[in-house]
């Protein structure tokens, strides 16, 4: 056979090669995983821990590249338009869907422009009161706002944030008021309840515990559906009197769109494979952090849901980034 008919069929074979033959090479490689936030921070730790199990249990590099800024959206876009053959992944926050609702214009389509792989890791949050206060739960909080209209405040990281848009649902279900007093970050927004800065706090758990757990806050209930094993006697926001809240955080895998189900679907069994591991759930549980494994379809319908979530909290709160 003449050498250009030989190239021509091999790439012929090429086409015709199976789904499940390509998803049982890759990764065969390095892999990209892009972080879009600092070192240090939830997604940058829970990426870091689940990644070096991966790559341990396929043998292949899964090298780290934080890109934060702009609220994860820098480093987002970068994942948007990178090439979609598996070989670049980002792990990021439910910020990813918060982020469509509060900038006015983003470089691409958050829900069109990316596929699901899994959810990670969840991280429950508290409400928290300064413990000078005479409030010991939500029934309590709740009446002492209604009886001092506009003189209950409550520290958050800024608009739009975990804490904003989860103590925002707390004010919608219930039609009670507080008022929101941003600070720069989780831990100064903490802290300031502690002092009595100000009285009251809705924060993932990673921001709070430490305070919660010498006597610095008092936990008044926890925003999941269940109670943690790191809290047990305090009840969830469903316990206390307010049907139907749930809001919990999430760090969870995505791709870019259009990579082909297999590879989507290997990289979902070996991230559900590590998850499944003792050593890395016992280092997220270290970090007040519960693995949270999903099904591609399953994490599809959680990013719809929580889309429509944020959308309805972010237009409630008039909460926006310029």
């Amino acid at each position: 056979m003449k050498p250009f008919l030989l190239l021509f069929w091999s790439a012929i074979a090429v086409l015709f090669v199976a789904p499940s033959a390509l998803a049982q090479v890759y990764p065969s490689k390095p892999v990209r995983a892009v972080i879009p936030w600092p070192p240090g921070g939830t997604n940058d730790v829970v990426g870091r821990i689940v990644l070096q199990k991966v790559s341990e249990n396929t043998g292949q590099t899964f090298v780290v590249e934080n890109r934060g800024g702009a609220g994860g959206t820098i480093g987002a876009d970068l994942v948007a338009k990178a090439e979609p053959d598996g070989y670049t992944i980002m792990i990021h926050s439910a910020t990813h869907l918060a982020n469509q609702h509060l900038y006015a214009r983003l470089p691409y389509d958050t829900l069109r422009d990316f596929t699901g792989v899994t959810t990670l890791a969840r991280q429950a949050g508290m409400l928290a009161v300064n413990p000078s206060m005479q409030v010991r739960n939500v029934n309590e909080l709740l009446a002492l706002a209604r009886a001092r209209p506009g003189q209950i405040n409550f520290a958050t990281s800024g608009n739009g944030s975990y804490m904003h848009l989860g103590m925002q649902m707390l004010m919608t279900m219930t039609g009670v008021s507080f008022n929101n007093v941003s600070y720069k970050g989780g831990g100064p927004a903490a802290v300031s309840v502690a002092s009595g800065e100000t009285q009251a706090i809705l924060a993932d758990l990673g921001a709070v515990v430490s305070l919660a757990k010498s006597g610095r806050i008092r936990p008044v209930a926890v925003t999941s559906e269940s109670r943690l094993k790191q809290f047990p006697d305090v009840p969830t926001m469903i316990e206390s009197g307010v049907p139907g809240y749930e809001f919990t955080a999430w760090v969870g895998a995505f791709v870019p769109a259009r990579t082909p189900a297999t590879i989507v679907n290997r990289l979902n069994a070996e991230f559900r494979k590590a998850l499944a591991d003792p050593v890395v759930a016992e280092k997220l549980e270290s970090q007040t952090l519960d693995p949270m494994p999903m099904s591609p379809a399953e994490f599809a319908e959680r990013l719809k849901s929580d889309s429509d979530k944020y959308a309805r909290l972010v237009k409630e709160s008039g909460a926006k980034v310029e």
